[in-house]
């Protein structure tokens, strides 16, 4: 058996479809199943289900807004959300754990493309310092029960990933869902989209299902940290660009008074295109279907 905590977000509904669709034995884990906050109420539930492999995904997770308005709340969260899974792993039993981390774990000063070996140096950029440092933690748990008790882990360091079933926070949310939100919102009863910035820094962004299958490669065949990254990068303005198309909707308004946060992020996916990963879906195709999904599910979207 397989559980995935976080299994109602993006990336978890995603997993979940590709390693159901593989054959395999799935228990999907909510907030509503288990409050990942109680060390107890975790330990118990993975303890009853005694998986071979836990794929932890869940997280308290806001975009550059939110991360820059809440550092205590994210700092202070993940830390018992991420502990409490591990140790849980341990005393379940489990064979592995692959604990998905960010790629804000990295430094701005880390040499580009940046690789696995620059974990550790230098501070994570100040715009979501308190959330890196959480995930950063988490590696030094995972190397120490791995020490003590020979629990076997993975650490996925994942870019940005986007598509259906995301948090479509306007405001407080990921570049892409809270883009695809405002386009929708400026589509539906017009006005003119706001975009923090100045469009001009470049990320590398992921569609879920991308995501999900690098992710299953992962628990069966990789050990320790691995970029999970398309290798390429794009610039925010081409995001909106291709959205204005998407949607139809041209009024944009960038405010250049906000910050762009770390103006390049590219990285090493070497040791991810060793275990024979390549990226199938486009941006292009990635925006449209996430536009479309969320113009069909309206209203009834997480926010």
């Amino acid at each position: 058996m397989i559980v995935i905590t976080g299994a109602s977000g993006v990336l978890g509904r995603a997993l979940a479809s590709h390693l159901e669709a593989t054959g395999e034995e799935v228990v999907s884990l909510s907030s509503a199943d288990v409050n990942l906050c109680d060390g107890a109420a975790t330990t118990a539930r993975l303890k009853a289900l005694a998986p071979r492999i836990i794929f932890h995904v869940a997280g308290r997770v806001h975009g550059l807004g939110g991360n820059s308005k809440y550092p205590a709340e994210m700092y202070f969260d993940n830390i018992r959300i991420n502990s409490n899974v591990v140790h849980g792993a341990h005393e379940s039993g489990a064979r592995k754990i692959v604990a998905v981390s960010t790629i804000a774990i990295y430094s701005s000063d880390a040499p580009r493309p940046v690789s696995e070996d620059s974990i550790w140096e230098g501070r994570p950029h100040a715009s979501e310092a308190a959330y890196a440092q959480a995930k950063r933690s988490m590696l030094a748990q995972l190397e120490a029960y791995q020490a003590q008790y020979g629990l076997a882990y993975a650490y996925p360091i994942m870019t940005n990933i986007y598509g259906p079933h995301d948090r479509f926070d306007p405001q407080y949310g990921h570049v892409v869902p809270s883009l695809v939100a405002k386009f929708h919102a400026a589509a539906r009863d017009g006005g003119t989209v706001g975009v923090w910035g100045t469009g001009a820094a470049e990320r590398d962004f992921i569609y879920s299902e991308d995501a999900a299958v690098a992710l299953a490669m992962i628990g069966e065949k990789h050990d320790g940290p691995i970029n999970v990254a398309t290798g390429g990068t794009v610039r925010i303005r081409e995001v909106v660009e291709t959205l204005q198309a998407i949607s139809g909707v041209d009024a944009v308004k960038w405010d250049p008074t906000k910050p762009d946060g770390q103006m390049l992020r590219n990285y090493d996916v070497s040791r991810l295109q060793a275990l024979g990963f390549e990226p199938k879906v486009s941006l292009q195709d990635g925006l449209k279907r996430t536009y479309d999904w969320y113009s069909d599910a309206y209203p009834n979207v997480r926010v």
